[in-house]
Order: structure tokens, then sequence, then C-alpha cells
């Protein structure tokens, strides 16, 4: 797979071959044919090469590798929580922080709340058609914090804003189907039971000028704007529950094709018992986050099979998964901590990503590496 999310989470040693500025990539080849050959190695194979190689693993022209997106939140002694976002490098193993957007310094969302001691405030943020989208959070006075969804371009390496949703709001259900954005029910500055059902979809690729959010059909109640969940995609459908936990859950399951909700098979809701998200819409996966057991959905036997268990997964809050990859935030004694597991390996393997020093790790995302300085 050339697409890793490094095992290792220390500083790779550069071991360079060769180190002449003009030497051609593969000696008897142009270029432009040399790279397409190289393209089909694994990056991390080419890194510790040469320099011509490590170069061009980070041009323009060389196919984007996956990396890892993660929110961080920090806290000053003033007891005031910092937002930000940063891009694990899988190759080097560096982290990289990501520009911030226009609209300020950082990210001004509220991650903590005297009003809610025992848990934090959700920042509702996908990835897809390689763009990373921030969909819902919350200001001080708990009100929706944007106005508009702030997207990231990894490629141009900078931030925009998409089309207004037909209301503002938090504690709602998003994810992404077939390359589309989904954001389902939710509180907008006052309670709203239209907003409560409205279902509402938008593709990213056609850009702030484009059509916009459509309206697709609504949910039946309001029951999903208890929480702040994951839609999961997964073989043209979009998967949800109204709460996290052990809790028991309502759980529905819309078609894209016919634009219609119907109930969620029995056994997939009873397995939902922590953080789910599915590998090219085809897998899907969850993490028990009292046990530890990441799991993989049978859509045959409507079970859910364990792939790996470790005390590494307590505490599980959110997942997401790519290149043969599954990562999880995960809570633990040393704070929250990023583990990786590779479910492409029989059997699966698992290892941490170090956090940068002084941070708790959110959310995360797989996408694109940035491209752009």
């Amino acid at each position: 797979m050339s697409n890793d999310i490094c095992p290792t989470s220390k500083r790779r040693e550069i071991v360079i071959v060769s180190d002449q500025k003009d030497q051609d990539l593969l000696p008897g080849l142009p270029d432009h044919l040399a790279q397409v050959c190289l393209s089909l190695v694994n990056p991390s194979l080419l890194f510790s090469v040469c320099r011509s190689w490590r170069r061009l693993i980070y041009s323009p022209s060389f196919p984007p590798f996956l990396s890892l997106y993660a929110l961080f939140s920090s806290s000053s002694h003033s007891n005031q929580t910092h937002l930000n976002f940063h891009a694990f490098d899988p190759i080097s193993t560096n982290w990289r922080v990501l520009p911030t957007p226009s609209s300020g310094s950082s990210l001004r969302l509220l991650l903590r709340h005297p009003s809610f001691v025992s848990r934090n405030l959700p920042v509702q943020s996908i990835a897809v058609a390689g763009y990373l989208i921030i969909v819902a959070a919350t200001t001080d006075n708990l009100f929706p914090a944007l106005p508009l969804p702030l997207v990231f371009d990894p490629i141009l390496c900078e931030w925009c804003h998409a089309p207004p949703l037909s209301a503002p709001r938090r504690w709602c259900a998003a994810g992404s189907l077939r390359g589309l954005v989904y954001v389902a029910s939710g509180i907008g500055s006052v309670f709203s039971y239209d907003v409560a059902r409205s279902v509402e979809r938008w593709d990213p690729r056609t850009g702030a000028d484009g059509p916009g959010w459509e309206r697709v059909s609504d949910l039946k109640d309001g029951r999903f704007c208890r929480d702040a969940i994951e839609a999961v995609g997964w073989r043209g459908k979009l998967c949800m529950v109204n709460v996290k936990g052990e809790s028991i859950k309502d759980g529905v399951v819309y078609d894209a094709n016919s634009d219609t909700w119907e109930d969620m098979p029995e056994g997939m809701i009873g397995g939902w018992r922590g953080p789910v998200a599915a590998m090219d819409e085809y897998e899907m996966f969850v993490v028990d986050e009292m046990k530890g057991a990441l799991k993989k959905y049978d859509a045959v036997r409507d079970s859910w099979a364990d792939v790996i268990e470790s005390e590494s997964l307590r505490g599980a809050e959110q997942i997401t998964a790519g290149g043969g990859r599954v990562c999880v935030v995960c809570s633990g004694s040393g704070g929250k901590g990023i583990v990786v597991v590779d479910v492409t390996a029989v059997p699966a393997k698992l290892w941490p990503v170090e956090s940068p020093e002084g941070l708790e790790a959110v959310t995360v995302h797989i996408l694109p590496r940035m491209t752009a300085s």
C-alpha cells in the first residue's frame, strides 16, 4: 500500500545514498518517464534513498500520499482553550500546523463550558472529496459558531467558506456520501422543529459559487438533535444513530438512490457501541469504547466481527478510516492520544502516533498531504 500512516511516531533518520543535485531520477530514462515508474513505489521507501527522490515525492507533480489531519486543543494558564488543525506527514513523521482561516488568528470555537463540566462541546468536521470541512461548533453563549461552514483545500493549502446552510446549527449529524457533504438535524440559535428534521447536502467540488445546499427528504422527527453524531456513508447509504455511547439508540439509514429513510438493521444498531467510520464507503468499523475492541460490520450476517482488542482503544471518542488504516482518538491516563490500526495486516497491527507537545487530539481525518508550502 503506497499510502501509509507510518507505524512509528519517532522522527525518521534520513539516510542519503546520493547527493548529486542534478542527478537523473532513474539513469537512462527521461525524468517524466522515471516519475511514472517511481509513482508506483511506496513513498516511504523513496524518502531515504536520495535527495532527488525525496524532492520528487514532495513536488506538486507527484501523487500526494495520504496524511493524518487532526484538530488539537491546548489550554493556556488562563484556562482558555485554543483549537488548531495540524497535518501529520507519515513519511517524515513531522506535524505541520495548518494555516488559520482568514476570520481570525485561531479557530474561535468553544470546546469547554462551565455548564458542561463532564464533557466537551463538539466541533464537527468531516473529510470529503479531498477537502476538510468544519460544519458546526458552538460559541461561548451556546449559539452556532459558524454562519458559513469552513473548507480547507490541502492542494492549495488555504481555507474558504462554503455556501450557507438554511440555518446555522450545532448538535447535528454530519457525514459524507459519494463525495457530497450531508448535514442532518441540529439546533440553531433557538430550537426549530423544521431544522431538527431537515437534511441538506452539498457538493464541495462546485465551490462557494456553485448551486449551494440541496434539501433532501426530512427525518420523520427531531430525535437526532440530542447529540453531535457521525453520519457514516456506506455502500450508497448514510447510516446514523441519535446518541453516542452505550445508551439505547434510534438508528436510521438514508438511501441516496431513492431519497428515502428506513430503520437501521437490528444487528447494526446493536453493535454501534462507540464511534463508527467507513473505509472507502465499503467496509464499516466501530470501536467499542468500553471494551477497546475494533470491529467490522458483516452485512450478510448483520453482525460485527472482531478485528483487534486493546487497552489502547478504550475510551475511543472518534475514528476515521482510509488507506487501509483506522485512526482512533482515545482518552487515556496521559490525555487524549491517537492510535492507528492497520486493518490490512493479519493479524491487525496497532501503534500510537505521538501528538505535538502540550496538545490533545479532538478529531482526526485522513486526506492527501498538503502540497503547497
